[in-house]
């Protein structure tokens, strides 16, 4: 997922790249690779890739992959305390390297990693936080314009929650060509394309055997640094801490940001109605047990 991310990027020609694996040669023989691209795809860009994790130093912004993948039948959550300990020394380097970076984490359980970031790391939360529910929301429109047989285009839809099991896609907050979802299909239908959005990593997981997606993840991150990189203060769905909201604290969860070049600028809170802060509030509940987990990692 990295390395297509960074060709994302590069493709976008927004500035330097640093691709970082421990794996000795990997990172540099696929920045080698991506070089060798710039005259065929007539862009000039700067990419270096290498197993030394000093190279980050000075970024603006650090993205996380690292980590180990989900194989199937495992949940995000199975994965949390071995890449917690992967997550921890990073991190600890990062705060070294990059003080003044934006973090954007995307190692599963991906709620979970980005508070165990945010706490080792010490920045605040404006510049530390998970892509996720913008990945979930771009499947779930994509359901929807297969079931409905229409363009993409025309769907504007509406995910919050955990990055996982606990995310709540919301059909009545969910447009299409400027109508409620759920004016548009029947509550049936509704709760098939909620069920196959939930679920929609897994079946990739499943159907790969070993490893995870990796096209619209990608897409997802070089969207994101887009819009910090060009100041684009455009609305994103991401993981972040919340302080508050929702009467909730202490969980990072999924809500839509406006993100500029500083990191998250303002965090939205939709209108729920009842049942929704319902399920919003069993979703971060949920999370706190997990977090019980992280006590060895984080000092204090």
């Amino acid at each position: 997922m990295g390395s297509l991310t960074a060709l994302r990027l590069l493709e976008s020609n927004l500035g330097e790249i640093a691709l970082i694996d421990i794996a000795a040669g990997l990172a540099k023989a696929k920045s080698l690779d991506l070089e060798d691209a710039r005259s065929l795809r007539k862009i000039h860009y700067t990419i270096e890739g290498s197993d030394d994790l000093s190279k980050i130093k000075g970024s603006d912004i650090v993205v996380v992959t690292a980590g180990l993948s989900r194989r199937p039948g495992m949940t995000r959550e199975d994965l949390l305390v071995k890449n917690a300990e992967i997550i921890k020394g990073l991190c600890l380097r990062i705060k070294e390297l990059a003080a003044d970076s934006i973090i954007v984490m995307v190692t599963n359980p991906l709620d979970i990693m980005t508070y165990l970031a945010l706490k080792i790391s010490g920045f605040c939360r404006n510049r530390v936080f998970g892509m996720g529910i913008s990945l979930d929301a771009s499947r779930y429109a994509n359901l929807i314009s297969k079931e409905l047989n229409i363009p993409i285009q025309k769907i504007v839809p509406c995910v919050i929650g955990a990055h996982g099991e606990g995310m709540l896609p919301l059909a009545r907050l969910t447009k299409v060509n400027g109508r409620p979802l759920e004016r548009v299909l029947p509550q049936e239908k509704i709760s098939e394309l909620v069920k196959m959005t939930v679920s929609r990593g897994a079946q990739i997981v499943s159907l790969f055997g070993s490893g995870s997606a990796y096209f619209a993840p990608s897409a997802a991150i070089a969207e994101l640094v887009k819009c910090i990189a060009a100041n684009q203060k455009r609305t994103i769905g991401l993981s972040v801490c919340l302080e508050g909201e929702y009467g909730i604290s202490g969980v990072c969860l999924g809500l839509p940001c406006i993100v500029g070049r500083k990191g998250i600028k303002r965090i939205l809170q939709p209108a729920l109605n009842k049942e929704e802060s319902g399920m919003l509030e069993q979703t971060a509940e949920s999370i706190r047990k997990n977090l019980e987990l992280l006590r060895p990692f984080i000092p204090g």
